[in-house]
């Protein structure tokens, strides 16, 4: 028969090191409204997200622990009742059309960043251009925004440039949680592939994710091991992680404190901490509180394997 009980009082080795905290980290305000948002309805008769609300798995235990339940943005429309959710990555307008009912009600939660994008991509089509998006194609995202532009392409590396047809105005928008010096470059590359175009670029990425790569650059530069939070799927989480990467520094990616093994850090003297948009605050504390803990040696087993 084999038990898990909980064993307060074992210590673990201590492992001297420095922990330095990004200057920017964690959830933004866009995150933090449409969280908002729906904690509201929690008393409320049905109410359905229509997708993940945020890339976090905290957050989606939270809204299910709540009753709130959740759909796809493509189900059936006749099979979802009650105050619908659009999530903060945004949805085409024929989506939000799609929904609207008097039976129903909708709660939009995208970010203004996001609906700032969707704005840029129309004002480009409006004007003549042949519209682009730089993102990952199956980013919730990114399918928002060409939703209503069927004949919007896609660029999610640099070989998918060669797809764009010789149009005379190309117009060129962004997924808001891109690296911008990735987005630039693959401009540049387009504008060089398309001399005889007149390429406009609309800068879209979002001032949260640049603040965080930035500081997640920094970081890389001081610490020889980062700690990066977020959900597994968060794209801008998996940006930081690259940028970090690529300038040196060892990175693990986590999604909560209970992922930690103190054993990883063993060797290392300098440990940095960051966090994707999507990333509660509570949650980076905690796991700075326990990066603390294990520099200074306290950490303990939170489950002890006893076989009887």
């Amino acid at each position: 028969m084999t038990k898990y009980v909980n064993k307060k009082n074992k210590y673990m080795k201590k492992y001297k090191f420095n922990i330095h905290l990004a200057s920017h980290f964690g959830m933004c305000f866009g995150v933090r409204d449409a969280i908002k948002a729906v904690r509201k309805t929690f008393n409320d008769d049905r109410v359905t997200v229509l997708g993940q609300l945020v890339h976090n798995p905290i957050v989606d235990e939270e809204l299910k622990d709540n009753g709130i339940e959740q759909a796809e943005l493509h189900e059936p429309v006749n099979q979802v009742k009650g105050t619908l959710v659009i999530t903060a990555h945004g949805a085409s307008n024929k989506d939000k059309e799609a929904w609207k009912s008097e039976d129903r009600k909708i709660i939009d939660t995208t970010c203004p960043l996001v609906h700032k994008a969707h704005q840029a991509l129309e004002e480009l089509v409006v004007s003549g251009y042949f519209p682009v998006v730089i993102g990952k194609k199956e980013h919730v995202e990114v399918k928002g925004l060409i939703g209503d532009f069927p004949e919007a392409l896609v660029v999610e590396s640099e070989t998918d440039i060669s797809n764009i047809p010789n149009e005379k105005k190309i117009g060129i928008v962004s997924q808001t949680t891109q690296r911008i010096d990735r987005v630039e470059f693959i401009v540049n590359r387009i504008r060089s592939s398309k001399r005889k175009s007149d390429v406009k670029f609309i800068d879209t990425v979002c001032a949260p994710t640049k603040n965080r790569q930035m500081s997640a650059r920094n970081l890389s530069e001081i610490c020889d091991l980062v700690i990066v939070v977020g959900g597994a799927n968060s794209n801008n989480t998996i940006q930081l992680v690259n940028t970090i990467k690529e300038f040196g520094a060892h990175t693990i990616h986590i999604q909560r404190s209970s992922d930690i093994n103190p054993n990883w850090f063993e060797g290392f003297n300098d440990v940095g901490l960051t966090a994707g948009t999507s990333t509660l605050k509570e949650t980076v504390m905690e796991i700075h509180e326990k990066l603390e803990r294990i520099s200074q040696g306290h950490h303990f087993n939170e489950l002890e394997k006893l076989v009887c």
